[in-house]
C-alpha cells in the first residue's frame, strides 16, 4: 500500500513518543517519511505531485499499536448483544429483544458481563425465561467465563453426570446440576457447538472492526485468536482492504503444525508477521482463576487454578526455541508469574547452551508479582505486555479479592524503574480498544467518571504520557523485531501517524480525555480522516 507523496504542515509534528523533539512539517514518499524539520527545509523537498494537507494547528504522533487484542473476538463482539450492563435485568432486557429479531433456534451471542458489578452470577432459570427458544452463550467480560442457558447445555451434552474437562470447571448447585455458568476450558463444550463463521464472513465482520480501531487511532495490533482470523486477515489482504499492521501470535495447539510448515517468529512482511506461541498459566481474577500464591481474600480454599508449572513450560518453551519461536505467555495471579519466571529463566539458558537466538519473549498482563519476583522481568530481558484499562478496570475486584497484596499490582511504574520494556494493549473485547482510554488509565489510575479521586488508584504506580505514549509505540514494536521501522516518524520509518486535536503533552492529565483522534495514516495513506 503505497501513495503519492504527502507534505503535512500547520501543525505540531512529535518525531518520537515524547516531546524531546517537535518539528513543524513532514514529507511522505511511498509511504515512508522522507524528510521533517523546519517548513522552508521540507518545502525545498516538494515537487509537483506533493499532496499538501494543513493540520490547522492539529498534533501529529507515531502511530498507535495495541499490544494484545483479540481481533477476531472483537469483530464478532460488534455483532453480538451488550451483555456489559449495570444489572442483569438491563442484560436480559437487551436479550430478550434480540430474540424478537433472531430465528427460533439460532444462537443468540452476548459478550461483557461481569459477576462483580452484578453481586453475582446469572442465574440459568432467568437466561431460560428470557431465551426460551434459542441457545444462548454469552462470554464474560474476561473471557474467562461463560453464561448459558438450558437449550445450549443440552446441545453441549452437559447436565449433572459430565464430569469437569481439565483446566475447566461446570458450574453446579447445591445439588450437584450445572448452573449455566462454565470456567476456562468449560467453556469450549458449549462454544464448540456455535456455527462458525466462513473466511470471507470472518473478513466482512472484520472491515468493521477495522474501521472502529483506526477511528481509535491504532496503526497496528497484536493478534492473539486463531488460524481463522489469519485466514480471514490474509483475505482483507488480497481484497486490498487490510489496513492495520499485524502481528499474529499462534495458539500453542498449533505449534506442531506452525513447525512442520516452517514457519517461524518474524517471518512475513510489514503488514502480516508471525509473533511468538501464546500459552497461558493460569485465569483470570474476575472468576477468580488467576493462580496465586496465597489464598483470594475471604475465600480460603481458593488459589485460583494453576494450567501450567514451570516444569511443563519449560518442556514447551524449549520445543518452541527448537522451532524458531519466541514465547508469549498469559499470567496474571502471583504464582503463574512465579512460575513463568522460573520457566523463562531456564529458557534463556537453553538458549545460550544451543546457541539459539535470544528470541522477544513476552508476559502478557503481568497483573500482580510477588515481590521477590518484581525485578526479573528485566533481569531476564522479557516483554512486559500490560493493559492498563485493566487497572482502572478491576481495581475494586483487585482491592476486594488481593487486599494488601495490590500495593504493587498492575505496577508499570515498578518494571519501569526495574528497567523492563513496557508495551501497552487493550486486551478486546476484555476492554476497550480506545489507546487514549489507556494512556489516561496509565497515567492518571483514574476512571473515565474520575473515581476513585483525585490521585487515583495506587497512585505510585502512574506513569508519564512520554511513558504511555512509548508503550503503545516503540514498546510494541521493540516486542515485534520491527523497532527499526516501525514506532517513530524518523527518516525511513513507516508513516504510520496520528493526527490529534491538542497536543498530549500540553494537556493537563484531568484533561486527558478531551483529546480526540481527527486522522489515523497507515504507510502513507488514511484510514481515517476527519479533518
Amino acid at each position: 500500500m503505497r501513495s503519492d507523496p504527502i507534505y503535512l504542515h500547520g501543525g505540531r509534528i512529535h518525531i518520537h513518543p515524547d516531546s524531546s523533539q517537535v518539528v513543524d512539517a513532514l514529507l511522505i514518499q511511498e509511504g515512508r517519511v522522507r524528510a521533517f524539520g523546519a517548513t522552508h527545509e521540507v518545502e525545498a523537498l516538494l515537487s509537483p505531485e506533493t499532496g499538501q494537507i494543513n493540520l490547522g494547528g492539529r498534533t501529529v504522533i507515531p502511530g498507535l499499536i495495541d499490544a494484545h487484542i483479540h481481533l477476531e473476538k472483537y469483530a464478532r463482539r460488534l455483532k453480538m448483544v451488550d451483555c456489559e450492563q449495570p444489572a442483569v435485568a438491563d442484560c436480559l432486557e437487551r436479550l430478550s429483544l434480540q430474540a424478537v429479531q433472531t430465528p427460533q433456534d439460532t444462537w443468540i451471542l452476548g459478550h461483557g458481563w461481569n459477576q462483580y458489578a452484578w453481586g453475582g452470577y446469572g442465574k440459568l432459570e432467568e437466561l431460560d425465561a428470557a431465551l426460551p427458544n434459542h441457545p444462548a452463550y454469552l462470554t464474560a467480560k474476561s473471557l474467562h467465563a461463560a453464561w448459558v442457558n438450558t437449550r445450549a447445555l443440552q446441545l453441549a451434552g452437559i447436565d449433572g453426570s459430565t464430569p469437569d474437562p481439565n483446566d475447566g470447571v461446570i458450574g453446579r448447585d447445591a445439588n450437584g446440576r450445572a448452573t449455566g455458568i462454565l470456567f476456562e476450558a468449560a467453556m469450549r463444550l458449549v462454544a464448540d457447538r456455535i456455527p462458525v463463521l466462513t473466511s470471507e464472513q470472518l473478513a466482512d465482520h472484520l472491515v468493521a472492526a477495522q474501521k472502529k480501531l483506526a477511528q481509535a487511532g491504532l496503526t497496528g495490533v497484536h493478534e492473539f485468536d486463531g488460524s481463522a482470523c489469519l485466514r480471514a486477515l490474509q483475505i482483507l489482504r488480497e481484497r486490498g482492504e487490510l489496513s492495520l499492521r499485524i502481528l499474529k501470535n499462534i495458539p500453542v495447539a498449533q505449534l506442531a503444525a506452525a513447525r512442520d510448515l516452517g514457519l517461524r517468529s518474524g517471518f512475513g512482511d510489514a503488514w502480516i508477521r508471525i509473533g511468538n506461541i501464546k500459552v497461558f498459566a493460569d485465569g483470570a481474577l474476575g472468576p477468580r482463576t488467576a493462580a496465586m500464591l496465597q489464598p483470594y481474600e475471604g475465600e480460603p480454599k481458593n488459589r485460583g487454578m494453576l494450567l501450567l508449572d514451570a516444569e511443563a513450560l519449560t518442556e514447551l518453551f524449549e520445543e518452541a526455541a527448537r522451532s524458531g519461536f519466541g514465547m508469549t505467555v498469559h499470567a496474571i495471579g502471583d504464582r503463574a508469574n512465579h512460575e513463568v519466571l522460573n520457566a523463562y529463566g531456564l529458557l534463556r539458558k537453553f538458549e545460550k547452551e544451543h546457541a539459539l537466538p535470544p528470541r522477544r519473549h513476552r508476559i502478557e498482563h503481568l497483573q500482580i508479582l510477588h515481590p521477590d519476583d518484581r525485578a526479573r522481568p528485566s533481569e531476564l530481558n522479557l516483554v512486559a505486555s500490560m493493559q492498563p484499562i485493566h487497572a482502572t478496570s478491576d481495581m475494586g475486584m483487585a482491592d476486594q479479592y488481593w487486599g494488601d497484596r495490590i500495593a504493587a499490582a498492575y505496577g508499570w511504574r515498578t518494571q519501569l524503574q526495574l528497567g523492563a520494556r513496557l508495551a501497552f494493549g487493550s486486551d478486546a473485547p476484555v476492554e476497550d480498544p480506545d489507546p487514549l482510554l489507556g494512556i489516561h488509565a496509565a497515567v492518571t489510575r483514574q476512571r473515565e467518571d474520575g473515581s476513585p479521586g483525585i490521585d487515583g488508584w495506587v497512585p505510585d504506580q502512574r506513569i508519564s504520557i512520554a511513558e504511555a505514549l512509548a508503550a503503545y509505540t516503540t514498546g510494541p514494536a521493540y516486542a515485534a523485531g520491527t523497532e527499526s521501522w516501525q514506532g517513530r516518524l524518523t527518516a525511513g520509518f513507516e508513516a504510520d501517524l496520528v493526527v490529534l486535536n491538542r497536543d498530549p503533552f500540553q494537556t493537563d492529565r484531568d484533561q486527558l480525555l478531551a483529546l480526540k483522534v481527527h486522522g489515523t495514516m497507515v504507510a502513507g495513506q488514511w484510514s481515517y480522516r476527519a479533518f
